[in-house]
């Protein structure tokens, strides 16, 4: 999975970097079919923007969310990108069932 996180207005923080790879790192399984991940963090008066890009093999997945603060905006961002993954992978699993279910009552 290849990473790239920028920031609009100024440059990202190490430990922010950090702390995006290590929150992805900790539900590797679940990513595990994303090809790239494409991080940006904006910030806007008070409230720090965080928006995320995911190429899956077959899919994008898209995902925006907004607080003050920056890390709780990530954290809202990536369980969005979570469910939205979760739910895509469920369309797949009923898909092939299916399928299976077609030809076996064939």
């Amino acid at each position: 999975m290849n990473i790239s996180i920028t920031a609009r207005g100024g440059k990202a923080p190490d430990r922010l970097k950090k702390y995006v790879t290590d929150k992805l790192a900790r539900k590797e399984r679940l990513y595990e079919g994303v090809i790239d991940v494409e991080i940006t963090f904006s910030y806007e008066k008070q409230t720090q923007i965080a928006e995320v890009k995911m190429k899956l093999s077959n899919n994008l997945i898209i995902a925006r969310e907004k607080s003050e603060e920056i890390y709780k905006s990530i954290d809202l961002v990536l369980d969005n990108c979570e469910r939205q993954i979760k739910r895509v992978k469920e369309r797949q699993r009923e898909h092939t069932r299916d399928k299976i279910n077609d030809k076996i009552a064939v």
